[in-house]
Protein backbone atom coordinates (compact mmCIF):
# COMPACT_ATOMS: atom_id res chain seq x y z
CA UNK A 1 0.00 0.00 0.00
CA UNK A 2 1.62 3.46 -0.98
CA UNK A 3 1.41 6.28 0.95
CA UNK A 4 -1.39 8.57 -0.05
CA UNK A 5 -0.76 12.33 -0.10
CA UNK A 6 -4.66 13.02 0.52
CA UNK A 7 -5.10 14.24 4.20
CA UNK A 8 -8.97 13.90 5.72
CA UNK A 9 -10.20 16.61 7.67
CA UNK A 10 -12.22 16.58 11.18
CA UNK A 11 -13.68 12.69 11.56
CA UNK A 12 -13.37 11.69 7.85
CA UNK A 13 -11.57 8.64 7.09
CA UNK A 14 -9.94 7.35 3.48
CA UNK A 15 -10.77 4.21 2.42
CA UNK A 16 -8.98 1.96 -0.34
CA UNK A 17 -12.18 -0.34 -1.34
CA UNK A 18 -11.47 -4.02 -1.73
CA UNK A 19 -12.02 -5.26 -5.63
CA UNK A 20 -15.36 -6.66 -6.59
CA UNK A 21 -15.62 -10.46 -6.04
CA UNK A 22 -14.59 -11.78 -9.73
CA UNK A 23 -16.21 -15.21 -9.29
CA UNK A 24 -18.72 -16.88 -7.74
CA UNK A 25 -18.56 -19.88 -4.98
CA UNK A 26 -19.53 -21.77 -7.72
CA UNK A 27 -16.82 -20.73 -10.06
CA UNK A 28 -19.25 -18.58 -12.52
CA UNK A 29 -17.56 -15.30 -13.64
CA UNK A 30 -19.57 -12.85 -12.75
CA UNK A 31 -19.76 -9.65 -15.29
CA UNK A 32 -19.04 -6.36 -14.45
CA UNK A 33 -22.78 -4.78 -14.67
CA UNK A 34 -23.93 -7.26 -12.11
CA UNK A 35 -20.82 -6.89 -9.83
CA UNK A 36 -21.52 -5.92 -5.93
CA UNK A 37 -20.06 -2.81 -5.11
CA UNK A 38 -17.41 -3.99 -2.26
CA UNK A 39 -18.73 -3.11 1.79
CA UNK A 40 -15.09 -3.70 3.24
CA UNK A 41 -11.93 -1.75 2.61
CA UNK A 42 -8.90 -0.24 4.06
CA UNK A 43 -8.33 2.52 6.03
CA UNK A 44 -5.56 4.70 4.26
CA UNK A 45 -6.08 8.14 5.79
CA UNK A 46 -7.52 9.52 8.57
CA UNK A 47 -8.49 13.56 9.85
CA UNK A 48 -7.27 14.64 13.04
CA UNK A 49 -10.66 13.91 14.69
CA UNK A 50 -13.03 16.19 16.45
CA UNK A 51 -13.12 17.92 19.86
CA UNK A 52 -16.08 15.58 20.79
CA UNK A 53 -15.19 12.94 17.91
CA UNK A 54 -12.02 11.30 18.79
CA UNK A 55 -11.27 8.24 15.65
CA UNK A 56 -10.98 4.69 16.94
CA UNK A 57 -9.95 3.81 13.21
CA UNK A 58 -6.51 3.26 12.60
CA UNK A 59 -4.74 3.54 9.18
CA UNK A 60 -4.38 -0.29 7.97
CA UNK A 61 -7.47 -1.60 9.59
CA UNK A 62 -9.93 -3.46 7.69
CA UNK A 63 -13.32 -1.86 7.62
CA UNK A 64 -16.83 -2.53 6.83
CA UNK A 65 -19.10 0.45 5.96
CA UNK A 66 -22.72 0.70 4.22
CA UNK A 67 -23.38 -0.10 0.66
CA UNK A 68 -23.94 3.37 0.14
CA UNK A 69 -21.19 5.20 2.43
CA UNK A 70 -18.85 7.77 1.55
CA UNK A 71 -17.69 9.88 -1.39
CA UNK A 72 -16.02 8.48 -4.52
CA UNK A 73 -12.87 10.03 -5.42
CA UNK A 74 -10.22 8.83 -7.81
CA UNK A 75 -6.21 10.13 -7.31
CA UNK A 76 -3.00 8.81 -8.54
CA UNK A 77 -5.18 6.26 -10.71
CA UNK A 78 -6.63 4.46 -7.93
CA UNK A 79 -10.53 4.65 -6.51
CA UNK A 80 -11.03 5.67 -3.17
CA UNK A 81 -14.15 6.53 -0.90
CA UNK A 82 -13.99 9.34 1.97
CA UNK A 83 -16.39 8.94 4.46
CA UNK A 84 -17.32 10.09 7.97
CA UNK A 85 -15.82 7.56 10.31
CA UNK A 86 -19.87 7.16 12.15
CA UNK A 87 -20.63 5.81 8.31
CA UNK A 88 -17.90 2.82 9.25
CA UNK A 89 -19.95 -0.20 11.12
CA UNK A 90 -16.89 -2.27 11.77
CA UNK A 91 -13.52 -3.48 11.94
CA UNK A 92 -12.72 -6.78 10.83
Amino acid sequence: MAEVKIRPLADRVLIEPSSAEEKTAGGLIIPDTAKEKPQKGVVVAIGPGTEDQKLTVKVGDVVLYGKYSGTEISYGGKDYLIMKESDIYAIV
